[in-house]
């Protein structure tokens, strides 16, 4: 008498993105163990990311140097100048996206620069650059639209600009911190004059005895809600009425809880998202609330993710927030990895979905007006989109968790696989299977079929459904082997189209019980 067929399916399969920290054997279904090279699209599947296409053709004096720092000014009159640094230098695409390098245009000795780990901000439709030990420089379309000068060589400048690392502008003026001498204190200009540090509305903040839990370093600043947030390498002091700094007044204070890189603090709206010492945090509060909650939102990752942060230089580390595709990006140029937060929504632990990216590796990050999101490379300004990584084919892989087919006691006999797709056509997808983690996997390589668009009325059950644009198809493989837990994995190389899992199936037949 012949065996039952157990069918074990999975929906929506790796909803919840990674989990590296917890027991294998312990995860929901939705968890991944690898999801390299993907996304968690907005329909809850799990997906090849996006690949990129340069947007200048030539590097020009840039060379094949690394674009490290992209910004983008908006002018009162709505035009846009995507500003970047490389090769020490300064740089802006003109309207035909050509490099032209921005020379000095000062009265006195150009600058020497021999570093490029600028931060910018845009005030009253200039921009400034602000890196520690340097005079910050000015880019001011208005004195010129191909030079640059000394922040303190404006026209109109008074005092003297703080040679400092950190820089935002916020609440119509600019806000400095962290010099060579001094890591305690925060230098704000005058209201919409990013050239004057001395005399009207401008001043400074000293915070060195305001730090909850002893001395502190100043790491970052971020503006949020009539807030300014303070980030200490352990600590964060939030600031009140920050739109009128004479009166300003420490409102909270986080202990124990710091930002440990820059270029991590990205806003997002309604939160601010950080890197600290111990994964990605968030600030989450309504109007209502009367302190700042602290969630960790890489706990199901937090030690990979640790141990690729600690072995970076954490100057180098960048990140964007890019709300047109609902993720947060962390960068780690020296390992080439990027960590893929999905902000759609929170799990039940109060974790983003998280994915890794391992080819493609930006050493600066922009999220623009318009919703692009650009990427550093090697000589280029590139753009996030189409799926080839320039000309290059990238690699999607997507593993299960450990799985039993319902019953540990028994040993499952595999018979079929199934997986529907979505796109990916004209291409193979290795299905890979192993047992009992063992690590030896099985592959069958099976051919997605080119399909045209499905319609609703026209396409088969299973096969199609009404969307537009996209295709389901059902692929199928036959398994073998035999195991109480079972783990599947999907890879192919990504090639100028879309791919995405909507379901898999798992056919298989009860063998010995133990």
């Amino acid at each position: 008498m012949s065996q039952t067929l157990q069918v074990s399916g999975v929906s929506a399969p790796g909803f919840f993105g990674l989990n590296t920290q917890d027991a294998p054997l312990d995860l929901e279904s939705g968890f991944a163990l690898v999801a390299t090279n993907c996304v968690i699209d907005k329909f809850g599947r799990i997906g090849a990311r996006e690949g990129f296409s340069r947007v200048n053709a030539s590097s020009g004096t840039l060379g094949a140097n690394d674009v490290t720092v992209i910004h983008e000014l908006v002018e009162a009159d709505g035009t846009l100048t995507i500003l970047f640094c490389g090769n020490n230098k300064l740089f802006k695409l003109d309207g035909s996206n050509a490099v032209v390098e921005l020379t000095y245009g000062g009265g006195g000795t150009a600058p020497t620069i021999t570093a490029s780990n600028w931060q910018c901000a845009s005030l009253a439709g200039q921009t400034y650059f602000f890196q520690e030990g340097y005079t910050p420089l000015l880019y001011d379309p208005a004195l010129s639209t191909t030079t640059y000068r000394r922040a303190s060589e404006h026209p109109s400048a008074l005092g003297t600009p703080p040679l400092a690392n950190i820089v935002i502008s916020a609440y119509g003026r600019l806000w400095a911190a962290d010099t060579n001498t001094d890591n305690v204190t925060i230098s704000f200009s005058d209201l919409l004059k990013g050239y004057a540090w001395t005399g009207g509305s401008a001043g400074s903040l000293n915070i060195n005895t305001v730090w909850p839990n002893g001395a502190d370093n100043i790491t970052g600043l971020a503006a949020h809600n009539n807030f300014l947030l303070i980030f200490g390498k352990r600590q964060i002091l939030v600031y009140q009425g920050a739109s009128t700094p004479s009166t300003m007044s420490l409102n909270d204070s986080v202990g124990n809880i710091g930002c440990i890189a820059r270029d991590s603090i990205q806003s997002t709206g309604p939160d601010v998202l950080f890197l600290s010492n111990s994964g990605v945090r968030s600030f989450a509060r309504t109007i209502q609330e009367k302190s700042l909650p602290v969630g960790d939102l890489s706990k199901n990752v937090r030690s990979d993710l640790m141990q690729v942060v600690f072995s970076e230089t954490l100057a180098n580390i960048k990140s964007v927030y890019s709300e047109s595709n609902a993720f947060y990006l962390l960068t780690f140029p020296l390992v080439s990895e990027v960590y893929c937060f999905n902000t759609q929504g929170l799990l039940e632990d109060g974790s983003f979905r998280v994915t890794k990216w391992d080819s493609i590796a930006p050493t600066s990050l922009l999220s623009r007006r318009n919703g692009d999101l650009l990427l550093g490379k090697s000589g280029f300004v590139c753009k996030y989109g189409t799926y080839l990584d320039y000309t290059s084919t990238y690699r999607f892989l997507y593993y299960t968790n450990h799985a039993d087919l319902g019953n540990q006691a028994v040993t499952s006999i595999l018979k079929k696989i199934k997986v529907v797709v979505v796109g990916g056509s004209n291409q193979f997808l290795t299905i890979k299977f192993g047992f009992d983690f063992s690590g030896n996997y099985q592959s069958v390589n099976v051919s997605i079929p080119t399909q045209g668009a499905s319609e609703y009325g026209l396409a088969e059950y299973a096969i199609g459904e009404y969307t537009t644009g996209v295709a389901l198809q059902t692929l199928s493989a036959s398994g073998s082997g035999s195991g109480k837990i079972v783990q599947t994995g999907y890879e192919t190389d990504i090639n100028g189209a879309a791919l995405s899992i909507q379901r898999i199936e798992i056919q298989s037949k009860d063998g010995k019980i133990s």
